[in-house]
C-alpha cells in the first residue's frame, strides 16, 4: 500500500513561508507525477504545483514566483517551498502522487493521481 505523508503545516502571518514535506513510501524516483494540492472550506479541491519524474514542474497562476515544488530522490521527499503567504493560500494541502502509471489527463486534474496523504493545515493571517 503507496503511503503519502505529508508534514511542516502551521499558521504564519501574511508575508511569512512555510516548508510542506510529504514523505513517500515508494520510490518517488520511479513515480510519473508527484503533486500538491489545496481545499480551502467550501471550496473544490485544487491543483497548486506538480513535478514529473524527468523534471517538469507546473504552478496554479496563483502561486507562481512564490511557490515552488521539488522532489529529493534519495530521500523519497517532494516538498512544497511557500513564501509571501497570504491569507488567500488558508487551506489544507495534500500530497498527491501518480504511479506506476501514468495519465495523460492535467496535472492540475485530481482524477490524474492515484494516491493521496491525510493533508496538513496551512493558516495565513492577515
Amino acid at each position: 500500500q503507496v503511503q503519502l505523508v505529508e508534514s511542516g503545516g502551521g499558521s504564519v502571518q501574511a508575508g511569512g513561508s512555510l516548508r510542506l514535506s510529504c514523505a513517500a513510501s515508494i520510490s518517488t524516483r520511479n513515480t510519473c507525477r508527484m503533486g500538491w494540492f489545496r481545499q480551502a472550506p467550501g471550496k473544490e479541491r485544487a491543483g497548486v504545483a506538480a513535478t514529473t519524474g524527468r523534471g517538469s514542474t507546473y504552478y496554479a497562476d496563483s502561486v507562481k514566483g512564490r511557490f515552488t515544488i521539488s522532489q529529493d530522490n534519495t530521500l523519497n521527499t517532494l516538498y512544497l517551498q511557500m513564501n509571501s503567504l497570504q491569507p488567500e493560500d488558508t487551506a489544507v494541502y495534500y500530497c498527491a502522487a501518480r504511479w506506476p502509471y501514468c495519465s495523460v489527463a492535467s496535472w492540475g486534474s485530481t482524477s490524474s493521481y492515484d494516491y493521496w496523504g491525510q493533508g496538513t493545515q496551512v493558516t495565513v493571517s492577515s
